[in-house]
């Protein structure tokens, strides 16, 4: 078979080394891909987002099956074009992808659908968002309508902070159109939890649940990035919870797409927070997350192929699924200076045993060497059989990643630890 995965990042190398596994795939073709993709797969300089160029590339190279994996092009509808020349794929099409390109659309479809969500106000108006602000509780949380590569979300500690936000939103267009229409909602408290599930629209298989770190400095601090590690299972997450969160929250998701139409097939993203009143939906994203996937495909035993046509095809329900009962850690590598400004350009080099160990993000060839090219460079990832041995193994790992300017963070499931104590 010919693969062909859409995207160029460290979720992206994750899904291609999966897939690999697979005797019947003769070759895979990632488009754009990168640097450090290239060594598993054939990278083809079209960007995602270019619909068209997909499209043609496809039909020449006779692709027997694509996976598209950011939220940009199955939003912009690629899962809908390649169908339409015969070429099935893992992943919603636009109609089902709206789920995470308006957090407007999903905020309703959970209130209409009685699905746990914080409370919450829609504005396309920016002098009616800071008049509401004005009795609104502090600390509250102000979201762009639309995509904004993860960083659409400001938690307002105060009541300045939230108007800031609104108004850079609404009046100063920093989200371009994502951010003219916005939601406010309540500030919600509790662990949070990342859970990918592969549905056919039909039955809910959910991955292993995984606990993301947000923030760039150690303990939390500093501002928000894609992800600067991930750990797996998430040891809040107690099977009592997710028996809970199949039925109140998973099962009824899926059911209410299908009542609008919106049948949904691939991977839905569940962001979860549990709060002192039960699990409530943060987000939800329409494909795998990242870095969530770099800890979470690791653990799967099942073959990852088999399991995406099954959501194609609709046959997920006599499709095994199975994780193996392991602990996950990845720890991303990133320039230092991100999340916002950043050098790039240097050489990367990485031990033979930390490449086999490594999804690579951010980083492009030049001269036939690898060298940084974005703000989070790599992720390592180690299984083991306890979450310590996991995360221990995960940092030894990484330091046979070595760039100038490397910076990580040094307590990558430490919260998870205590968790667990």
């Amino acid at each position: 078979m010919k693969l062909m995965v859409i995207g160029g990042g460290g979720r992206e190398h994750a899904i291609i080394k999966s897939l690999k596994k697979n005797p019947r795939v003769e070759e895979i073709f990632a488009l754009p891909g990168n640097g450090g993709i290239a060594k598993d797969a054939t990278c083809v300089s079209i960007s995602a987002t270019d619909i068209d160029g997909i499209v043609a590339f496809a039909k020449e190279n006779a692709i027997d099956y694509a996976v598209v994996a950011p939220d940009d092009p199955l939003v912009l509808g690629c899962v809908d074009r390649l169908n339409e020349i015969g070429i099935p794929c893992f992943g919603p099409k636009a109609n089902a992808a709206i789920i995470e390109g308006s957090k407007v659309f999903s905020k309703n479809l959970m209130k209409k659908y009685g699905i746990p969500t914080a409370s919450y106000e829609t504005f396309d108006n920016a002098a009616a968002a800071l008049a509401y602000l004005e009795n609104a509780p502090i600390p509250t949380v102000v979201k762009a309508d639309g995509l904004a590569l993860g960083k659409g979300v400001i938690i307002a500690q105060t009541r300045e902070e939230a108007k800031t936000a609104v108004r850079d939103m609404m009046e100063g267009g920093v989200f371009g159109k994502s951010g003219s229409r916005i939601v406010i909602e309540e500030f919600l408290t509790g662990p949070e939890v990342s859970v990918l599930a592969f549905t056919d629209g039909k039955v809910v298989r959910p991955m292993v649940s995984s606990m993301d770190h947000k923030r760039i400095g150690d303990n939390d601090t500093g501002l928000n990035t894609g992800g600067m590690g991930t750990v797996a299972p998430n040891p809040y997450y107690t099977p009592a919870i997710a028996e809970q969160c199949m039925q109140e929250i998973f099962l009824p998701t899926i059911a209410a797409m299908n009542a609008e139409g919106r049948t949904f097939k691939g991977c839905l993203y569940f962001g979860l927070m549990l709060t002192p009143d039960g699990p409530k939906v943060i987000e939800y994203n329409c494909r795998f997350g990242d870095p969530e996937t770099q800890v979470v495909l690791p653990l799967l035993e099942s073959d990852l192929l088999t399991v995406m046509q099954a959501t194609t095809n609709g046959t997920l329900a006599e499709t095994e699924v199975r994780f193996s009962d392991k602990h996950a850690c990845c720890v991303i590598q990133a320039s230092t200076g991100y999340p916002t400004a950043y050098e790039k350009g240097f050489p990367i080099t990485m031990t033979e045993e930390a490449e086999k160990a490594t999804f690579v993000a951010g980083a492009k060839l030049e001269d036939g060497k690898l060298v940084t090219s974005g703000g989070r460079v790599t992720g390592t990832t180690a299984v083991a059989d306890s979450l310590e041995e996991a995360i221990k193994e995960a940092y030894r790992l990484c330091e046979g990643v070595c760039f100038e300017k490397a910076y990580h963070r040094n307590d990558i499931g430490q919260r998870a630890l205590q968790a667990l104590k």
